[in-house]
């Protein structure tokens, strides 16, 4: 059985109480109460049941505390009472299957959670020196992902996407296809729509069996949609630490980012770039640092970022790009063209592909991605008829495997693929496309 006692001075209710004094937009203040930053707190209320919160600062000798939920009915003078003072949340075998909330309560009417046990929501990453070199590639499904940006166990990947590009049809795959053990969804700041939309029709009930999903809709309290994110990789490193290899699927960093702003703000931070508060670029390398190898499994971190406008240099779009092992970006012209999955290749990247492929996967692969870099430099020659046949070999290369370098990209939904079948089918693309690029250069006239 696991020895959990050293959480029990986290859970431990004590006799601290205070008063509120002041509410500040969507914190209060609350005087005569030094609890930790962290510590969670009860605050009673005329008309109601107890408000939930968390301390997230202080202020002038007051101590502020952002609710889990609405100030309505809160009033100057009301007690405040500290429930625990560190953080936790439960994990165990029995939440496969099962979607819950930030505070792991479940959402599914499938009745109570029984058997799980108490894990720290913020947790250490593992020593950089403990942990072992990433060499084993982790299918997702994705042949496209696959072949062309290879991703190892305990790789962190990050999926940039303005909205309505793909990316929940993406991840949908990934948990059902992938060779993961087990998948740990986290869907942070999501319209309450979409929940339901991906859970039946993304994930659908193959990816659901073997996946945990935790869900903080849009309209939740800021600090829900923090705890959600942080609970999600606390159940990841459950199952890591047994032995598993975990999909970790965020969607999104972005909204995560902007909850922190949110408190940060609360708190007095000051804003920054953006509006953003230095919190938020303390957090995220906190976060996704977790994910990884660690001496007993790993944990593969598929992290969403939207990106304003398209615009993938936007401030969370940089900072997240510098913390990742790779990024994959979807591309809304490829959309428009009923590309699916919208993958633009030459703007992504795995760094870890190099030591992941074979020699002849990465001179396939190589080959790929110069056929459809050359393709990219002369489409608008060639889409209006003026480039002419035989003027350049590469070019002539480019036209001729057009379709089935875009056959291997694209894929439907339901469309399963393994990781042998797609490096196969990646190496015969390859021979082809090394036989177009060593033929004789054509004649031909331009058209019209």
């Amino acid at each position: 059985m696991d020895d959990f006692t050293h959480l029990l001075p986290t859970i431990m209710s004590t006799a601290l109480t205070g008063r509120v004094v002041q509410t500040n937009g969507l914190s209060t203040d609350v005087a005569g109460f030094p609890a930790p930053v962290g510590a969670m707190v009860e605050i009673q209320r005329q008309a109601g049941e107890p408000l939930r919160g968390e301390v997230i600062g202080f202020r002038d000798n007051r101590t502020v505390i952002y609710p889990f939920g609405n100030l309505s009915g809160v009033q100057r003078g009301n007690r405040v009472r500290l429930v625990r003072t560190g953080r936790s949340v439960h994990a165990g075998e029995e939440l496969l299957g099962r979607v819950v909330n930030a505070h792991i309560a479940p959402l599914d009417e499938r009745g109570r959670l029984a058997g799980l046990c108490r894990v720290p929501l913020d947790r250490s990453p593992p020593p950089a020196f403990k942990r072992p070199r990433i060499d084993a590639p982790l299918a997702t499904g994705i042949r496209v992902i696959d072949g062309l940006l290879t991703c190892g166990r305990g790789q962190r990947m990050g999926i940039f996407s303005g909205s309505g590009v793909g990316k929940s049809v993406a991840l949908g795959m990934m948990a059902r296809y992938t060779s993961a053990d087990v998948n740990v969804i986290a869907l942070i700041g999501e319209r309450g729509r979409e929940v339901n939309e991906f859970i039946e029709k993304d994930l659908g009930a193959e990816g659901l069996a073997r996946s945990v999903v935790v869900v903080a809709t849009s309209d939740e309290p800021a600090l829900l949609r923090i705890r959600a994110a942080l609970a999600a990789t606390a159940i990841a490193e459950y199952f890591r630490d047994r032995g598993q290899h975990v999909l970790l699927m965020m969607d999104s960093l972005t909204r995560f980012a902007m909850a922190q702003r949110e408190i940060g703000l609360a708190a007095g931070e000051p804003p920054t770039t953006r509006g953003y508060p230095p919190s938020v670029f303390a957090m995220l390398p906190r976060l996704v640092e977790r994910a990884g190898m660690s001496e007993h499994g790993s944990i593969t971190g598929f992290y969403s970022v939207l990106v304003e406008g398209d615009d993938t240099n936007e401030p969370i779009s940089d900072a997240v790009r510098g913390l990742l092992d790779g990024h994959t970006v979807l591309s809304r012209a490829l959309a428009a063209k009923g590309h699916y999955p919208a993958i633009d290749i030459l703007s992504s990247i795995s760094r870890l592909m190099p030591s992941l492929g074979s020699d002849a996967q990465l001179a396939a692969a190589a080959r790929i991605r110069e056929l459809i870099a050359i393709y990219h430099d002369h489409e608008d020659l060639i889409s209006i008829g003026a480039y002419r046949a035989g003027s350049n070999r590469g070019v002539d290369a480019s036209i001729a495997m057009k379709q089935d370098i875009d056959a291997f990209c694209r894929q439907q939904m339901r469309d399963e693929t393994t990781f042998d079948s797609t490096q196969n089918a990646l190496l015969q693309l390859g021979a082809k496309c090394e036989q177009a690029l060593s033929a004789p250069a054509a004649v031909g006239t331009p058209d019209g």
